[in-house]
């Protein structure tokens, strides 16, 4: 069976050591920050400083409301405390750093190449010089439309070519420490479609599970783009969809296993069809499938990725064996426990 969480509790992770020192995660407020916290909080850590903007009352502070966590700072703040190398940084013994614009529709430029490359290169730079484990989110984005493959391998990174200013902010920095040899010292992690509790702040960027069950619960039915791709009828267009459950055991797998360095696709491993996502979301609310499809906008048509599927072997040559959430028993999870009582990780 694959891993599952019982509840909140020590015993819901096996124990092991990130350090002795404090804990940085940035982007804490969001999807995979909030997750990692709780998932930290599940092995007794609290010296977690969480680095974000969640105003209270807001979708995104709801995140936050059941995790412990020692210090909160915004993203400009704790820059800046990193540029001028402040003697309050001493302590930290690794940082997860999930922080950054994740809008794949986003066309500042500038916004993302200073939110997303630059103050990544910032941070992996303090951590370098100060021998502190550095995590960061890279995205499976900067594999473009797959068909120069989704290897995680680094000989040929440069010969991807993304779809979108996003992706490009992040293959920029793929690519940067690669140029500067950093990637044998630290963990760059490809996160697929990553979905689950803690990410309805994200709007129109949250997942199609979240998406679907507010459609379902109103109309009775859920959309689907229709495919303008020959080889792909409508619904069968395929993603590599991953539970955040996973992602955290991965991401926490990696942050602590001193040997894994480099880019890690982080993934489920297979792919399946929007339609297989569309009847996972009908079972678990114990209802008959009703897809309706409609037309992608044009501004996406040429941006589309008709499939993604993780290579994961990397991941599992290093040494990860935990056995992953099946579609059918993340959606059913995801669904019942979150969604339909409204609760959040931890709650």
């Amino acid at each position: 069976m694959p891993w599952k969480l019982p509840g909140p509790g020590p015993s819901s992770f096996p124990m092991s050591d990130l350090g002795k020192g404090t804990l940085v995660v940035t982007g804490g407020a969001g999807l995979i920050g909030s997750a990692i916290i709780w998932g930290l909080n599940n092995r007794d850590y609290q010296d977690i400083w969480l680095v974000d903007w969640a105003e209270p009352g807001t979708l995104k502070s709801r995140n936050l409301s059941s995790l412990a966590y020692s210090r909160t700072l915004s993203p400009e703040d704790f820059r800046m405390m990193v540029r001028d190398n402040s003697s309050d940084l001493s302590g930290i013994s690794t940082i997860f750093h999930l922080g950054a614009c994740s809008s794949t529709t986003e066309t500042n430029e500038d916004y993302l190449r200073d939110n997303n490359l630059e103050y990544t290169r910032e941070l992996c730079d303090w951590s370098l010089e100060n021998h502190v484990r550095f995590v960061y989110a890279s995205s499976a984005s900067t594999y473009g439309d797959g068909s120069l493959g989704m290897d995680d391998q680094e000989e040929d990174l440069q010969k991807f070519q993304p779809l979108n200013l996003y992706g490009w902010s992040k293959h920029k920095f793929d690519l940067l420490a690669q140029q500067n040899g950093w990637l044998g010292h630290i963990v760059g992690l490809k996160y697929f479609n990553v979905y689950g509790p803690n990410e309805e702040h994200k709007g129109d960027m949250r997942s199609v599970v979240s998406k679907a069950y507010e459609q379902i619960v109103s109309t009775g039915e859920m959309t689907l783009f229709k495919s303008h791709h020959p080889d792909y009828r409508d619904g069968e267009q395929m993603r590599d969809f991953l539970y955040v459950k996973d992602s955290v055991l991965m991401t926490l797998w990696l942050a602590e296993t001193s040997h894994a360095n480099g880019l890690f696709n982080l993934g489920n491993g297979k792919a399946r069809t929007w339609l297989d996502l569309g009847g996972a979301i009908f079972s678990a609310l114990g209802r008959e499938t009703n897809i309706r499809f409609v037309e992608m906008p044009e501004i996406l048509r040429d941006k589309y990725q008709y499939f993604t599927e993780a290579n994961i072997q990397k991941l599992r040559t290093a040494g990860y064996r935990n056995e992953l959430f099946g579609l059918e028993d993340a959606v059913k999870d995801y669904v019942t426990q979150y969604l339909v009582p409204d609760l959040r990780l931890g709650s």
